[in-house]
């Protein structure tokens, strides 16, 4: 990453992003493995909340610190909201 694209909260996504990739390596092992249904639920289940959570806080991010320094884009604006 540029020194441009690094934020304050790069460090905590990408850890939030690395603990969902364990999560997916696990279920794709205990699928593999044979594992049942609901194991391998919760564990997908974990895996998007992890992904949402650092989705979120990126965005937040985004607004906290690159729109609120300057005039507010409205189509950047509107493009975000289609990702929440």
């Amino acid at each position: 990453m540029t020194d441009a694209t690094l934020h304050a909260s790069h460090p905590r996504l990408l850890a939030r992003l690395r603990r969902a990739e364990g999560h997916l390596k696990a279920t794709i092992a205990m699928m593999e493995a044979g594992r049942p249904c609901l194991d391998l639920a919760a564990q997908l289940h974990a895996v998007e909340r992890a992904i949402a959570s650092a989705k979120r806080e990126l965005i937040h991010d985004h607004i906290d610190h690159c729109l609120a320094s300057g005039p507010a884009d409205l189509e950047e604006l509107k493009a975000l909201t289609r990702h929440l």
